[in-house]
Formats: C-alpha cells, structure tokens, sequence
C-alpha cells in the first residue's frame, strides 16, 4: 500500500495562453517521463495530443498524466533523505469555452498550480479559474511564468493577486533580473540565489550568495514573509518578536504548508517554464505546501436510501467510493472513466455499484492515463486517479462505490451553455453516424446540449461558444467520418416570467370508455430570491400546498413532472424558461377518470395558459468582454463596444496598453474578434466569457419572437 503523504494530486490552471502546456511539458522532462521537450508552437507537446489542438496551438481537453520527483535533493546529487513524491497531474485549458475542463479538475484535485502571465498579470481566465478553486476549497501556489519576457514584473502580479483575486500574495522568492537578464531567482526562506543552467535545461543550477544590490530589499520581504505566516504558529511568533534569526527553516515550510492547506496565504514563485528556469524549485514547493490526500477533510455524502450525510477517510481498508469526473471515448479501448479514488480498494475485474443508475458495472481494466496513452495498472486505491474501462452506462459525476456501502458524492457545478448552431447531415450515409457522433460527444462534455427543432426537424447543438462548436463539429468529421451542413451560430435565448399570476386549469376528456380527467389550482410566476440562493444549481421552485386530499398524493409528483417538461418550451418564443416557482395549492380529482397522465397533461395545458398572463419576457446573454487594446485605438474600441449595446465597467492600464472592460449581449459579439484585429491593426486582443441573463430590450425581443414564429425569413 503506497504511502499517502507522498501523494499530490495537482492541476495547472491559467488564462489562455499563460504556459500552463509548456510547464507540464517541463515537468515531464524533469521527472524523467519523456527524454525530449516537445514545444506548443510545433505541435509536439505531450498533453496536446488532439489533431485540433496541435493546429490550433491550444490546450481543448484537460490531459492527465502521472510522474514522480525525488525531494528533497540538490539536483545533480542524491542525498539519505531524499523521498520519492507520486504526482496525478492535469493539464487544463486556458480558453473559457472549455471552462468545464477545468470545474472538473478542480472537483477532485488537491492542490493547484496557479499560472500568471508575469507580462499580463491577472487575466479574465485567471479571475475565472481563481472563482472555481474557490468553489472547490483547493489549495494553490501562485507561478508567475514569462519572466524572461519584456515587461515583466513579478511584485506587479502579486499585488494583482491580492487586489483582483483578493488573495493574501506572499513572495517566496525574488527574480534576479528580469526580461532579457533574467537569470535565477533569491530564495527568502534560505537567503540564497539558484541560477539555473541553459546548457542543461535548466537540469543543474548554481547557489550563490544573494546578489549584494538586491541584498536589502531581500531582507525585506523575508521579513514580510515571515510576519504573514508568524500567526500559524506562536512559538514562530515569539521567536520572531524575541529575535526572527533564530527561527529554522523547517518551522518556516511548516509554517506556510499549514496556510497554503488552510486557503489563507497563497505562496508565489516566479520563473519562466520556456527558458527552462523555475519549474523544479516549483515542484519542490508542490511537495512542501501543497496537501497530501491525508491532508484534505473526509469526502461527505449521502445515504441514498436515508438521505443521512456519511464521510469517507481517504484509507485503502474504507469501503469503495469514487467520482468519475470525465469520460472519454478511445478509438481503440472504448469508453473510458476517468475517476478519482477517494477511499478504499478497487481490483482490476471486480464490480461497482453505480449510485444513479443502480446498476452494478464490471470494471474489466484500470489505467494509469499518460494524456492519451495507457498504462494497466491491477488495482487502484484511496487518494489516487486513473481510468477505467468497461462501463455499458456512466455519465460525468456519477458515483462509484461499493455495492453493500452505498454513497452518493456531490456532484459538479456544469456552467449553463450560451450558443447554439443547427447541423444536419449531408448524405443519407451520414444520418445514423451523426446520431452516434453527437451521443458519444455529449456523453464526454456535460456543456454540449442536443435537442432537435420541432419546425425544421434540424439538430440543434448547444454550447459554450463559438470556438466549442467549431470544435465539435470538426471532431465530427474527423474521428467519427460524419459530413454535416452547419448553419450560423443563434444565441441561447431563454425566457422568464415577470408577475405571478393565480390559475386553474381544467382537463375533462371523454372518448368512450374511461376518460381524462384534472383539475388544479395552482400559482405561476418567477421563483424566489432566497430560494435561488439557497438552490444555485436549481431553476424548478416547486411548492406543494395541497391538504384536505383534494388530490391525492400520488399524483403531485405527475403535476410536478408536466411543468418541469413544460420549461424547456417557453410560451413567448419557444426558448426553454428559466427560473419558475409553481404552487398548487387546490384542485379535484375523479375516482375513475383521473390518473397520472391526466394530471400531468393538465400541468401541461395550465403551463401553457398562464404563462401567457404572467407577462413573459425575453432573456439574453450577456457576456464579461475585457480588451487590451495600444492607446491609440482607445476611442475606436469604445465607441465599437458602444455600438454593440455594451454597458461599460472600468478602465486601466497594463504594461502601456490599455484594458476595456464592458458587459455586452452575446448576439452583438458574433464576428467581434475579426472587426477588432481590422480597426486595431491587428495589435489589440480581447476575451470573453458569460456573465449573467437579463431581459432582451422591447425592439430586439420582438425580432427574436418574429423570427421564432416564422415572420421573419431565417438566413441559411
């Protein structure tokens, strides 16, 4: 049985293009796993495997690999105390369209590597992988990479840290020079300078006395450092008002491991992963603060049957239980389940319960993933993460356990998709591989929405952005052969009710024979603050009312089910509705005509009718857009964004450019970033990602609704 203190589960998290892929890549080859660094820009990195990525240059899909480092060492020679660290590490992708990547990581990782851009700082992306991390109570360290690039500056980030992210930034460490001269980095705890060799890849470093110019400002910050952790231990807080030279340097690592575990400090380090300086000194931090799956509390869940919440210790003699947090279709294995073990033992062969389905499913092999390698392992235990082949039924989020102690882990947050496009098939060919495409997709990626058109009889597919479809439409012609025809992108509009209205609703159907037969009373309206609040995963308040027995019992949950079905076709456009409260509070049933069916026919029927009164309105997307943009196209950018209905929220510079922030509807944004690169030349970016629904103004619902209805002629 491994030990778990030697255990780190971790992930790279970052905005797009910060070298989250190129410091995997680093710690690859440092491990010992690969012999060779492959770079993003040719294609050749190990965790972008995907055709799409190596074109594309981007990380689409979080890859898993595992490694092992030898700590602690002085590279180059082996010590007694040297402890061999077992890392499960993920790569996750920067682009916001593939944000689940990274909700899902960060469900069942222990730690986290935090990547800044020490040129661009706090990014949107960083902003929204810090709020994920946060969701999920994991533990980081702050990395500013990029050192070596014009412009950097690593006491910048940090303060971005602390003002931005609102996290307590400590400095680990100091760059020694920076851009062009950056050579090293001075180590605070131990008062040292390590300047890395090029020739060897950064393999091999020199330790040298702190640089004497940089010698003051060191002390400094050493002594920042050490009041910001003093608090997490009092003997470390007497010493350091007694005399802080007397204090070692393990109470210090002992120190800031417990408030990196505690989420109270976040320790930051610098260095650049493409120059090859900084990543092992990282690592070595990874396996001194970050948690092992000891350090995390016991997973909380609940008794299926009871309800009653149950723990689980991260221990191999616990019963079985596991999430399986991301599926994966393999051209050569099938589907595979990656999952993360958090207590008991699981052989290779032997059967798990499936909490959703309550089926028992034969694991047939256990893999050690190596991003799109396998290795079989024979057995996996508490605190570990692989993947696992032979499920005939398995979503993301589904529970594994042991089938006599049964649990049912929390599941994920999956964020709501925005853009929709419809896809038909070319040929009569294509018609049942484009049925099995799309299934096998939306089977891996939990923000992928199918649904057909009742008009058009068309496919439409849902999801996070333009760049997600133009994805998973490519992967439809390239991994599963299917040609498809692929109309414009069209907003995710949804609906909403503005007042609450009273309502009863009638069904009396008599055909011969036993006929149909409901009545209901029921309220219709928008759901309540406090409700949504404390259900933020919830869209369906439902309130039932009834007494007396004026309908029996057994068909509420009928009533319940009509109206839940109703929302997904509102009454003003045919957009699915969002956030309802319905309470039935009266009614009248027929002892042989009424039914279940009858019932939710009925819910059906009063949906209809009072959602008409209950003055629907029309919701759209708005997105959080932030442009960098050189001063001089300051005017053109703003004035663009106002044209485009955007609510401006803030201005400030960064590293001489300037960064617009605005919040604009999704449906003026289609085609933005070609007009952008026109009216700046080329030399201005921007990014976006979904921010919240608000009504559709008067003019631009009515378009919307006309062109739902069929009045208005839809271009191809």
């Amino acid at each position: 049985m491994a030990d778990l203190k030697f255990q780190r589960n971790i992930g790279i998290a970052a905005h797009i293009d910060a070298g989250k892929t190129t410091t995997t890549e680093r710690i690859l080859r440092y491990t010992g796993m690969i012999h060779r660094i492959g770079e993003v820009h040719d294609g050749a990195t190990t965790t972008d495997w995907m055709e799409q990525e190596k074109e594309r240059g981007i990380t689409i899909t979080a890859a898993a690999v595992s490694c092992q480092w030898n700590f602690p060492t002085v590279r180059g020679t082996a010590t007694a105390d040297t402890k061999k660290y077992s890392f499960n590490i993920i790569d996750t992708p920067g682009h916001v369209d593939f944000t689940v990547e990274v909700e899902r990581s960060m469900r069942v990782l222990d730690g986290l590597i935090a990547l800044f851009s020490a040129v661009d700082g706090v990014e949107p992306q960083s902003e929204t992988v810090w709020r994920q991390a946060n969701r999920y109570k994991v533990p980081r360290i702050g990395f500013v990479n990029k050192m070596d690039r014009a412009g950097a500056d690593f006491l910048m980030v940090v303060q971005q840290v602390k003002d931005m992210l609102g996290a307590k930034a400590v400095p680990l460490q100091l760059p020694i020079g920076a851009e062009d001269d950056f050579k090293g980095v001075v180590d605070l705890i131990r008062m040292k300078g390590i300047v890395w060799h090029m020739e060897t890849e950064g393999m091999t470093f020199d330790e040298i006395e702190v640089p004497a110019d940089m010698l003051e400002e060191a002390q400094q910050w050493r002594q920042n450092l050490i009041e910001a952790v003093a608090e997490y231990d009092d003997k470390l807080l007497e010493k350091f008002f007694d005399d802080p030279n007397t204090i070692s340097e393990d109470e210090v690592h002992e120190a800031i491991r417990k408030a990196c575990i505690d989420l109270s400090i976040v320790p930051m380090m610098c260095g650049s992963s493409f120059k090859n300086k900084g990543v092992q000194t990282a690592l070595d931090a990874v396996c001194r603060y970050l948690p092992s799956p000891l350090d995390i509390d016991a997973i909380m869940g609940t008794d299926p049957d009871t309800g009653e919440t149950i723990s689980r210790q991260p221990n191999a003699k616990e019963p079985f239980s596991a999430l399986a947090f991301k599926i994966m279709t393999d051209p050569f294995v099938g589907r595979l389940a990656f999952f993360r073990c958090y207590s008991g033992h699981l052989d290779a062969g032997s059967y798990v319960r499936n909490v959703r389905s309550g089926k028992n499913e034969r694991i047939s092999r256990i893999m050690k993933m190596f991003a799109n390698k396998q290795n079989p392992i024979d057995f996996i235990e508490a605190g570990d993460i692989a993947a696992a082949v032979g499920f005939k039924e398995i979503k993301t989020g589904d529970t594994l356990c042991d089938e006599d102690h049964l649990i049912t882990l929390e599941n994920m947050f999956i964020p709501e998709p925005v853009i929709s496009v419809a896809v038909e098939p070319k040929t009569q060919v294509d018609v049942d591989r484009m049925g099995m495409a799309i299934a096998k997709l939306v089977e891996e990626d939990p923000t992928l929405r199918v649904r057909t058109d009742e008009d058009t009889g068309q496919t439409i597919l849902s999801g996070m952005g333009e760049l997600h479809l133009e994805i998973i439409v490519d992967r439809m012609r390239r991994e599963f052969k299917v040609e498809v025809n692929q109309g414009n992108p069209q907003v995710a509009y949804k609906e909403a009710f503005h007042n609450t209205i009273s309502h009863r609703e009638i069904l009396k159907k008599q055909t011969g024979g036993r006929g149909k037969f409901a009545d209901i009373q029921f309220d219709l309206g928008p759901a309540d603050a406090e409700w949504l609040e404390a259900n933020p995963k919830e869209h369906f308040q439902f309130v039932n009312d009834l007494f007396g027995g004026s309908i029996p019992r057994e068909f509420v949950p009928a009533i319940q089910k009509g109206f839940l079905t109703s929302m997904t076709t509102g009454v003003l456009a045919g957009y699915p509705v969002d956030n309802m409260k319905v309470r039935v509070y009266d009614g009248s049933f027929h002892q042989v005509d009424s039914d279940a069916m009858s019932f939710e026919l009925c819910a059906k029927g009063g949906f209809r009718e009072a959602g008409r009164k209950a003055k629907p309105v029309l919701l759209e997307p708005i997105m959080k857009v932030e442009v960098v943009t050189p001063d001089q196209y300051m005017g053109d950018v703003t004035g663009d964004l106002n044209r485009r209905r955007g609510m401006m929220e803030g201005m400030d510079s960064r590293a001489n450019l300037q960064v617009i922030k605005a919040k604009v509807p999704l449906s003026e944004m289609f085609g933005y970033v070609t007009q952008l690169r026109s009216m700046s030349s080329g030399r201005a970016t921007s990014t976006m990602e979904f921010s919240h629904y608000a009504p559709a103004p008067n003019n631009i619902a009515e378009e919307v609704i006309a062109k739902s209805k069929g009045k208005v002629k839809v271009e191809d």
